[in-house]
């Protein structure tokens, strides 16, 4: 029996080179589809640009092939689909559900953190110190305050801390700067976000850097976790924000929108693409600031910001006058706004005016990114209503 031969490849000599392709003129031109196509073989390919140096006319032709190839299939974004995570993890989910399921009402938190962190894992060293300005509105007119992208992690690390507190959680201010926090928020209540944020600044002993990102992450799944395994009626805990308090479930959805607005002041800073949430998501954010939209307008009324309720009263319960507030596009709806006070009850019958936006518009105008004069908005009905309702809108937003 012959000995099996030895292949070229264990010899260690050199592969010996295919052989060129000699085609005639009217071959290689029945390949040009093919090549335009990147469907021609190693040695066709070869053939083909070789004769396309030599023939004008088949030069030609491949660059109108190449050309019509680039509009049959236009260059994608090499970004991944905001909503790639969500429908991944609903397919999981669908075939063996979560043994402790996530609150449906925390799944935007989670998400828009997950997200958020996913950006900082693409920047740069550097780009944590690029400079970013942070902007909501107060009163009349919008206000702005200048910190870096470490610095809004930073910012996002002590205001979700609120939410760790309530849950039993450890402080990321520590205990020394949460006292002396606590201590200057003592006349008006708990301290406030800002008040916290800026403890938290002033208590570093340098800039923030990448270091806070840890931390934050942390917190984050820590929040998540233990909402968790709290289960869903964990969601009418109180959370304080000082001037004001939140059940959980709503404290959880306010944390998520603060989380995709921050993440896009970062994206703006760094230049890079940021998508909104998830259609359903962003639809539960913009529930939660119609929601907060008649405390938002009695507040500025008592402070003499707004028009004065009409004088005849509404009792606490009964229908009154209501605005139609249209938010079009992903995750958007209707909703009616009770505009003589918050105990009044929304009614279509009494509906003196409406409002349509897009839905990415509201949320920035919600988030002080835009003011009430620039937000594109269809309007009909009462001016000064619209109005109110549109400054309403601005004053949900605080650093």
């Amino acid at each position: 029996m012959p000995l099996p031969r030895s292949s070229v490849e264990d010899t260690g000599l050199p592969l010996p080179e295919p052989a060129p392709l000699v085609l005639e003129h009217r071959v290689l031109k029945s390949l040009l589809g093919a090549w335009a196509l990147a469907a021609c073989s190693a040695q066709e390919t070869a053939a083909v640009e070789e004769h396309l140096g030599e023939c004008g006319s088949c030069a030609d032709e491949a660059l109108r092939l190449r050309g019509a190839v680039g509009l049959l299939h236009p260059p994608e974004s090499l970004d991944l689909d905001p909503t790639l995570r969500t429908r991944v993890l609903e397919g999981c989910l669908d075939r063996r559900p979560a043994r402790i399921p996530v609150p449906e009402w925390a799944t935007p938190y989670d998400a828009e953190a997950a997200r958020l962190d996913a950006l900082l894992q693409d920047i740069g060293d550097a780009e944590w110190h690029a400079p970013v300005r942070l902007r909501w509105f107060e009163g009349d007119g919008p206000v702005s305050r200048r910190t870096t992208v470490a610095g809004v992690i930073a910012h996002l690390l002590s205001v979700d801390g609120l939410v760790g507190v309530a849950l039993g959680l450890e402080d990321p201010l520590g205990g020394a700067t949460a006292e002396k926090t606590e201590a200057e928020g003592a006349a008006a209540g708990a301290p406030t976000p800002s008040q916290r944020t800026e403890a938290y600044w002033r208590a570093s002993h340098f800039p923030p850097t990448r270091a806070v990102r840890a931390p934050w992450r942390e917190q984050s799944h820590h929040i998540v976790r233990t909402v968790s395994f709290a289960g869903g009626g964990s969601g009418r805990l109180a959370v304080s924000y000082g001037g004001f308090a939140l059940p959980l479930s709503d404290s959880m959805l306010d944390r998520a929108f603060e989380c995709w607005v921050h993440a896009g002041d970062i994206a703006d800073a760094v230049d890079y693409p940021y998508e909104p949430p998830a259609p359903r998501h962003l639809h539960r954010m913009i529930d939660l600031a119609a929601r907060m939209l008649p405390v938002s307008l009695a507040e500025r009324r008592r402070t003499g910001l707004s028009a004065p309720a009409p004088r005849r009263l509404v009792a606490a319960g009964a229908p009154g006058r209501s605005l139609r507030l249209e938010i079009e596009g992903s995750g958007g709806g209707e909703w009616l706004i009770p505009l003589d006070s918050p105990a009044s009850v929304a009614s279509a019958e009494h509906e003196v005016a409406h409002v349509a936006l897009d839905g990415v518009e509201f949320c920035r105008l919600a988030a002080g990114h835009v003011s009430p004069e620039e937000a594109a908005a269809g309007q009909v009905g009462d001016r000064e209503a619209i109005r109110d309702v549109l400054f309403a809108a601005a004053s949900l937003s605080r650093m």
